[in-house]
């Protein structure tokens, strides 16, 4: 007679006790239509058991953990759903969100005219004198002017008011009063890295760009720390509605470090974040060693943990869509390649001392000639100090990568962090600048992948969006704002996945606790309507998850508070 076949033996760790006793009950118990664990050979499973916030069993049969099932255990029955790890934002700016929360949404106008009306709107209901800043997640070419607002233009607005507009991390227009508290003038040089634009006649456009926004930056007035926690919870509970688990913040102010601290006391923090402490504002030895000795004493406080802590050190080699460094003239441009905002031995000397304290490194490079640049410069760091552990400096972006760039960064051994999204918002502003050819070029991860190269995954917010599948569904379509660039560039969902999983752990020194779920890893989850990996795939662009789970703890949708009890 033949026997009915078992049912799978569930996965399971070793999980007795001293005593010899095991676990008598899970805090939560997950049944799903697939549970793709991302281990390698793995099929599939049903189910997935979490205790203590960590993943303790999986099972391919629905119902082969129900035994782990006890009074306080957590129940999610989703048998249509899909569960997959937490994704990463590898490259994104978390603490630029949670300023962005209360900015004014100019991020929604169709052009100029409801720019401004949106501007003059928040001044209306603002108290004269105090600042007006805006959202940050926006281009100018999406306008129907595709150009940016002037300082004049500005004024029209208001007149009663210092307003910044802020356009992503490096550009900024300034009205007349707001010039005026910055102390900027038509006299006022250039600082080291900057731009303070002026049109023909010499006179000021309100515009700056990279450093130059410090000149802004410095004369702000700092937010109350409860509005900061407000925006910060806004801005990961955000992050979390789209599937993403984990930040790596890569424009940290280290002062930033104490509201970030502020927020994970006050239970804000939605998703895990990993900082990048920037360092855009040193320039010398000893700015680079007080920035470290400052980012040191906030570490030996014992502040990080599983939730937050400091991954590195971030600086820049070139500008961005106006200003990364190129070997060929830009478009219409013949005598402008863009601009290296270091000199190459003053950038070894800053990165040399940033690992010689145990610190990692991100580096921005845009440009071919920027990227060259910047390997001329981790070769030279890496000769110096043989043995440096692996994944110590990292490229961020390295957005036109030749091949003979690429085959550079596989030899040293060195990752690069890719974000589609960037390109997808910011394609027709590149296009104006650099043409076609090289604008369809940007972000071979076709090639990158083919040769070997380490990369991961994230969305540069708020140039681009963040959103665990709009990323997948950009890397995969290669779709932008500008229609389909660089189609061979494309690269398999299941590639795209685990750049934001599996890679993105391995990239932050996490591989095995988190980006696959086996026992033992943090219990970092998502449930999805349908299979990311097998759904149509213009679905995957709006898919949201209908649960994301950290530590076993569900952040989003988030829970009500509820009501407090009477008299």
């Amino acid at each position: 007679m033949t026997q009915p076949p078992r049912s799978p033996r569930p996965i399971r760790p070793d999980t007795t006790s001293h005593d010899g006793a095991a676990p008598d009950t899970a805090d939560l118990l997950v049944r799903a239509a697939a549970v793709h664990t991302l281990v390698p050979g793995e099929p599939p499973q049903r189910a997935i058991a979490v205790t203590g916030g960590r993943i303790t069993a999986l099972s391919a049969d629905p119902h082969g953990l129900d035994a782990l099932a006890g009074p306080a255990t957590g129940i999610v029955d989703a048998p249509g759903a899909t569960v997959l790890p937490a994704f990463d934002d590898t490259h994104t700016h978390l603490i630029l969100a949670g300023h962005s929360v209360h900015g004014v949404p100019v991020h929604r106008a169709a052009d100029l005219a409801g720019f401004l009306a949106l501007i003059r709107e928040r001044a209306a209901r603002t108290p004269p004198g105090d600042w007006i800043r805006t959202t940050v997640n926006w281009q100018e070419v999406n306008l129907a002017e595709r150009r940016l607002p002037t300082t004049a233009e500005l004024d029209t607005a208001t007149a009663a008011h210092p307003v910044l507009v802020r356009r992503g991390a490096y550009n900024m227009v300034l009205n007349s009063a707001a010039l005026r508290l910055a102390g900027i003038t038509a006299a006022t040089p250039d600082p080291p890295g900057g731009v303070i634009e002026r049109d023909p006649d010499g006179r000021l456009t309100g515009r700056l760009v990279n450093t130059a926004t410090e000149l802004a930056e410095r004369v702000l007035p700092r937010p109350g720390l409860a509005e900061r926690i407000d925006g910060l919870r806004a801005a990961s509970a955000g992050y979390a509605a789209t599937g993403i688990g984990t930040v790596r913040d890569c424009l940290v102010p280290v002062e930033d470090l104490e509201v970030l601290r502020a927020a994970r006391a006050a239970g804000a923090l939605a998703v895990r974040v990993r900082a990048l402490v920037s360092g855009f504002a040193v320039r010398t030895p000893g700015e680079v060693d007080g920035l470290l000795d400052r980012v040191e004493a906030w570490r030996a406080a014992g502040h990080e943990d599983d939730r937050l802590s400091v991954w590195g050190v971030k600086f820049g080699i070139d500008g961005g869509f106006e200003a990364g460094a190129l070997e060929e003239p830009y478009e219409g441009r013949p005598c402008y390649h863009g601009r290296l905002l270091w000199e190459q031995a003053d950038l070894v000397e800053a990165v040399d001392r940033v690992v010689a304290r145990g610190l990692r490194v991100g580096v921005h490079a845009w440009g071919d000639r920027g990227l060259r640049t910047l390997l001329d410069v981790f070769e030279e760091v890496l000769a110096r100090r043989p043995g440096l552990p692996a994944g110590t400096l990292v490229v961020e972006h390295g957005g036109l990568a030749r091949a003979g760039q690429r085959a550079r960064a596989i030899a040293l051994g060195v990752p690069v962090t890719v974000q589609h999204p960037l390109l997808h918002d910011g394609a027709l502003a590149q296009r104006l600048t650099w043409g076609e050819e090289r604008t369809g070029a940007l972000f071979p991860l076709r090639e990158w992948l083919d040769e070997g190269a380490q990369l991961a995954a994230g969305s540069d917010f708020p140039v681009g969006p963040y959103g665990a599948m709009v990323s997948v569904w950009g890397m995969t379509t290669r779709r932008t704002v500008a229609g389909v660039l660089g189609a061979g560039h494309a690269i398999g969902r299941a590639e795209a996945i685990a750049l934001h999983t599996v890679a993105a752990a391995r990239l932050t020194g996490e591989s095995g606790r988190r980006g696959v779920l086996r026992p033992g890893a943090l219990a970092d989850l998502t449930l999805w309507p349908a299979d990311p990996l097998t759904c149509p795939v213009e679905d995957l662009r709006d898919l949201l998850p209908d649960r994301t789970l950290v530590g076993g703890r569900t952040v989003h949708p988030v829970r009500p508070e509820p009501p407090a009890p009477a008299g």
